[in-house]
């Protein structure tokens, strides 16, 4: 029997004002204590804004009687839309943010979020235990599950050893996070009130504020197209490319006021100029970013039909990006955003929509257990793998370690059962430079696999734009198709936005680093990034390298302390429970955070 629809609405502006106040920041990392809990984050975020509330302060009692009262004033449409309006109001009286920002954003998240609770199983204590906390209830929604295995033993483990001298490597351009800002505007206010700036509305910077540069900006700012065209125009010059990854994020983070048709717009507009300067004979396989869909983050299962399904940005995914892959890997696009395709012989891609593992996903309060079966599909085209010989890189948005707590565990548990297949994990959403390890489920001590996490194009927050290449084991029998080493390259806006005194026309994007020189390594193995992480445990100097190449070259406050210390536990967390540990041992909210997107 459906449960109640008692506290639904109620839960659903929590939910609102939740995406409004996260939402324009991405939330990279999970919340503390281990809990997928939406209430906490916002609890944080008001704390992030230093408003000094808390529905802590909420009584149990007075929880269910306000949410009893907006259920009754729900029976009609109309009411619907009145308590609405009363949500957005409220939102500008506590200035959670700019009114016109509280108004477009609750009424564009208004409708789906209601239509995703109204098909959730919620009753009133949970309905308050999200919002009082546990004394007032228990919340349950994302209860653990498990994925079936295939009863096929594990082939013995053979360590990687590196590749003979002069063996054969890929070459593959990552793109990740491109963000391109269609109101950018050079000379706006770079520090206005709004969540994203240096845009049409930000208002003009007098002679005394900074004003947006004409390539990009430090602060939180997208990008003009003309410099996503640059970089395209550079990275054709650098190749040849054996293919591309690009794991999504294409429109800009005025999450408050997207449409359908801009979001559609943008990604047809950034995939043609893929298209047309890298040319038709380099493949490029892509993933879809949580930002593709509006509202932001919105990504329902494919059981969810009509004009709240994705299939209005699925099916245009499908038609942009049928130049680069077959009718079969179309198909599961089309279905829920994801594929896998032969890259050559002896090597497999599988791209994830790792939409369906965020917890920022509210759709996955009505079901959040294997969203679109899509891992049971991985598993599938793992085993197939296995049995052939192939390897498989894996690439998606989302790090693992950040998605829900159970997805992350049976990723974790899959990643360990087919660690001598997956040679590869490719992924991006926090903007920054790291990387999550992954270990034996026995002992987490004997490493076994990467996901590398490459920084973003855009500079959202206060970044240098940047792209990330990878050099793999090539196409010769026994290669191990893994990662030997990396570079990582950027535009300097302080030289590209100042040369000597006006913008430089054409300028150049500069290696920063590569990681073999940068850290002494002979390979990118998972045995190797252990051992960085060691060094950096104990060598000060090879830390503060990193987290000068963790901000792509421009950081302004040094990392210490707590802050080291949670930096690299985060380095070790490949599994959301390893990663809510991080804030449980060492108990620091902002330190890392806040420079995360």
């Amino acid at each position: 029997m459906k449960r109640p629809v008692f506290g639904l609405f109620s839960v659903c502006a929590v939910f609102l004002v939740w995406t409004l106040l996260s939402a324009p920041w991405g939330s990279s990392y999970p919340l503390d204590g281990g809990t997928d809990s939406p209430q906490l984050r916002f609890v944080e975020e008001f704390d992030r804004f230093r408003l000094g509330f808390s529905w802590h302060n909420m009584s149990c009692a007075v929880c269910k009687a306000i949410f009893a009262t907006l259920d009754i004033a729900l029976l009609s449409d109309s009411n619907m839309e009145r308590v609405a309006h009363a949500l957005g109001e409220a939102c500008v009286r506590l200035h959670l943010a700019e009114a016109q920002v509280c108004r477009e954003i609750t009424e564009l998240f208004r409708n789906d979020v209601i239509l995703a609770l109204q098909e959730s199983f919620l009753w009133p204590s949970e309905a308050c235990a999200l919002l009082v906390g546990p004394t007032c209830g228990h919340f349950d929604i994302y209860a653990p599950w498990n994925v079936s295995l295939p009863q096929v033993p594990k082939p013995p483990v053979k360590p990687p050893k590196p590749p003979k001298e002069g063996s054969a490597q890929s070459r593959i351009l990552f793109l990740t996070d491109i963000h391109w800002d269609a109101q950018y505007a050079e000379g706006s206010l770079v520090d206005c009130k709004m969540p994203l700036c240096c845009r049409n509305d930000s208002g003009r910077a007098s002679w005394k504020q900074t004003g947006a540069g004409y390539w990009g900006t430090y602060g939180d700012c997208d990008l003009p197209l003309r410099t996503v065209e640059n970089l395209l125009q550079n990275v054709a010059k650098s190749g040849p490319w054996d293919w591309v990854y690009w794991t999504g994020d294409i429109p800009a983070h005025n999450v408050w006021s997207q449409t359908r048709a801009q979001q559609l717009n943008e990604l047809v507009t950034i995939t043609r100029l893929i298209h047309k300067h890298l040319g038709p004979n380099v493949t490029v396989y892509p993933a879809v970013g949580n930002h593709e869909s509006t509202p932001v983050n919105s990504f329902p299962p494919p059981f969810v039909h009509g004009n709240r399904s994705s299939r209005w940005l699925y099916d245009t995914m499908a038609e942009e990006w049928a130049p680069w892959l077959p009718e079969d890997a179309l198909e599961t696009i089309r279905r829920g955003g994801f594929y896998t395709v032969e890259v050559e012989r002896g090597l497999r891609v599988v791209s994830l929509n790792m939409n369906f593992c965020a917890r920022e996903n509210y759709w996955l309060m009505v079901n959040s257990t294997d969203p679109a079966d899509q891992l049971q599909w991985l598993i599938h085209i793992l085993q197939v793998s296995e049995n052939k010989g192939e390897k498989v890189h894996i690439i998606g948005h989302i790090p693992p370690g950040l998605c829900l707590s159970s997805w992350s565990w049976n990723y974790y548990h899959i990643v360990n059962r087919y660690e001598s297949t997956i040679t590869g994990q490719f992924f991006g959403h926090t903007h920054v430079d790291e990387f999550q390890m992954f270990y034996d489920e026995d002992t987490l001590t004997r490493p076994l696999s990467v996901a590398f996490i490459a920084p973003s194009v855009t500079t959202f927050v206060n970044l240098n734009p940047g792209y990330r290449v990878y050099y793999v084991d090539g196409n010769y029998p026994g290669s191990s198709r893994m990662v030997l080493d990396h570079e990582t390259f950027i535009l300097n806006l302080t030289l590209a936005n100042n040369q000597p005194s006006k913008p430089d026309p054409s300028p150049s994007w500069t290696l920063l680093y590569r990681a073999s020189k940068a850290y002494g390594l002979s390979t990118l193995f998972p045995s190797d990034m252990d051992t960085l992480i060691k060094v950096m445990k104990n060598d000060d100097r090879v830390f503060q390298l990193f987290w000068y190449l963790f901000h792509k070259g421009h950081v302004s406050e040094p990392c210490t302390d707590t802050c080291k210390t949670s930096l690299i536990c985060l380095l070790h967390s490949g599994r959301h429970d390893l990663v809510t540990q991080c804030d449980v041992l060492h108990g620091d909210k902002h330190s890392v955070r806040k420079t995360m997107c």
